[in-house]
């Protein structure tokens, strides 16, 4: 038996080089075409590429990681920096109401109301960053942020917004609003290897989330935009003034009356402001002690050598709120 080779010429896949001469022609005279087509072809690949199956398993599944994290951790060996990742999960409902309240009036004042993109926050952004000529104010919601954090990353790439947009109806269609409340608020970035709620309110106040004042609640709202450029626990001008505007937004929703004792009647929403500082980041992975409830759905924490160098969560205290 003789081995017989198929040229070009033989294999009807491969184009012919008149045929690929024709092609660079048509690319080269029809540029825009040409250059459409490339970007609808990334378009569609990236569409493909989507998280299907990841969004529907968070319906029942905790995630263990983030795409967040992950890059916190190339960041941290890039800059050999150690790092301790903390976190641990904690119910939703086994948070107070004035917590979920504070983070809703911060990050997304409407979030009961949209289907995952606020619409009119986007129009409001857009005309206030084009007269102020840079990114002066965000409109991304807490949908869109969970979709960043745990599947995407911070860059401004356009193709990776368009992602966040399609993951972000994926999710509001797949997901209760609940749930989405109840992911967001374990996976978000609280500092510098701190994620989610239970391991801030740890670190910073020493004690379990379930148990956090409205005072902490609303600095920890406050720190969710830049939370490893401020700490929660620090007076400093920022904190105090994004503390404010928080308090100012539950009061206006008739959400700051304290039949808890959790220590509302001795916040203020209107602080006299000291002069701006600039505290020391938290020691890494410095977080009490403790275990999860038996109502939890579940439980854990990860111990990772890492670094961080930025927030990627939302812009935060976006205009609009609703009213109730």
């Amino acid at each position: 038996m003789t081995e017989q080779s198929i040229g070009p010429a033989d294999n009807p896949i491969a184009p012919s080089p008149g045929r690929m001469k024709r092609i660079l022609n048509w690319m080269r005279v029809h540029k825009w075409k040409t250059a459409l087509l490339l970007v609808g072809a990334c378009v569609l690949f990236e569409l493909l590429t989507l998280p299907c199956v990841e969004v529907y398993r968070l319906k029942s599944e905790n995630p263990s990681e983030t795409a967040l994290m992950r890059q916190r951790i190339r960041e941290a060996e890039d800059d050999r920096k150690p790092l301790r990742i903390v976190r641990q999960w904690i119910p939703l409902s086994r948070l107070p109401k004035h917590v979920i309240d504070a983070i809703i009036v911060a990050e997304d004042g409407t979030f009961f109301e949209h289907g995952g993109i606020d619409w009119f926050e986007v129009q409001e952004s857009f005309e206030k960053n084009m007269e102020e000529g840079r990114p002066a104010r965000g409109a991304s919601t807490i949908t869109q942020q969970l979709a960043k954090n745990l599947f995407l990353s911070t860059s401004k790439d356009p193709i990776r917004k368009l992602k966040e947009i399609a993951i972000t109806l994926m999710m509001e269609r797949v997901l209760s609003k609940q749930r989405i409340l109840e992911l967001y608020v374990n996976i978000v970035e609280w500092g510098r290897g701190i994620f989610g709620i239970e391991a801030a309110a740890r670190t910073y106040f020493g004690k379990s989330a379930s148990a956090l004042t409205i005072d902490e609640a609303t600095r920890l709202a406050a720190v969710i935009p830049s939370p490893l450029r401020h700490t929660p626990n620090s007076d400093s001008r920022y904190i105090l003034r994004r503390k404010a505007i928080v308090l100012d937004r539950m009061s206006s929703r008739g959400w700051l009356h304290d039949s808890s004792g959790s220590g509302a009647d001795s916040v203020q929403p209107h602080q006299q402001m000291p002069a701006d500082s600039t505290p020391p980041p938290p020691a890494p992975g410095t977080t009490a002690p403790g275990t999860t409830a038996a109502d939890s759905t579940a439980a854990d924490t990860t111990a990772t050598d890492t670094t961080a160098t930025d927030q990627g969560s939302g812009d935060g205290l976006q205009g609009r709120q609703s009213p109730n």
